[in-house]
């Protein structure tokens, strides 16, 4: 009887230690999992002398994103294209603003290399030329009239507003509030001269990530400043 006992023990001990090991190969597993769908929700492209153009270029400007706002069908049944395209403009601004704030406080830190141009300068000067839409332009073209030696372009896509002013426009519309679910955001640093594409960074995130577009950006730039040229 008592080694019976004693049977029981040791096999529930190592029921015990099966248990343990299966929880800690699944958490692992799972941990995997994840890192690997972090890094296939990265692009990113470098151009190969992008540090040795760098060290040439003095200036930069951040044009307006192209910016697109998905809604549900009810809530786009409950606005106009025109409501929808406003929220796009402001999400673009906002997005211009963050990341222009974001490049500045690295210039007030000794972190960065080379001026940005404020975004109220590069759209007055955008407007004066007649360019309404960038993207229909050349960025050789735009950083000539800019006047800079390196634009910086971009898209940003989400299912919901981000931007402060967005989300009161579609929560006073709409009744519907709360943080984005995902957004998908994709940067490029052009050369002026040549307009040759010398950065690219292409990322999906999820809205816990930050649900402001300054949280948004200030979570972006600190991943993709560390293979920009500019930033130390």
């Amino acid at each position: 009887m008592l080694n019976f006992n004693i049977y029981l023990i040791l096999r529930n001990q190592n029921y015990l230690i099966m248990n343990k090991f299966t929880f800690k190969l699944f958490i692992t597993g799972m941990i995997c999992f994840f890192a690997f769908s972090l890094s296939a929700q990265t692009r990113l492209y470098e151009h190969p002398q992008f540090d040795e153009i760098a060290k040439n270029h003095k200036s930069l400007a951040i044009l307006p994103f192209e910016t697109s706002v998905q809604l549900r069908p009810k809530q786009m049944k409950e606005i106009t294209a025109a409501q929808l395209k406003e929220m796009a403009q402001s999400e673009s601004l906002a997005i211009q603003n963050s990341m222009y704030t974001w490049f500045l406080t690295r210039q007030q830190r000794g972190k960065l290399s080379l001026d940005v141009q404020d975004p109220k300068r590069t759209r007055v000067i955008l407007q004066d030329n007649n360019i309404t839409d960038p993207a229909r332009h050349t960025p050789e073209e735009l950083a000539e009239i800019l006047g800079v030696d390196a634009v910086i372009s971009g898209s940003f896509e989400t299912d919901k507003p981000m931007s402060d002013g967005a989300s009161i426009a579609l929560g006073l519309l709409v009744g519907f509030w709360g943080s984005t679910n995902s957004a998908t955001v994709n940067m490029s640093v052009n050369n002026s001269g040549d307009g040759e594409l010398l950065w690219n960074y292409n990322k999906r995130v999820a809205g816990s990530l930050g649900s402001t577009t300054d949280a948004l950006i200030n979570k972006l730039m600190r991943k993709a400043s560390r293979r920009l040229a500019y930033t130390k």
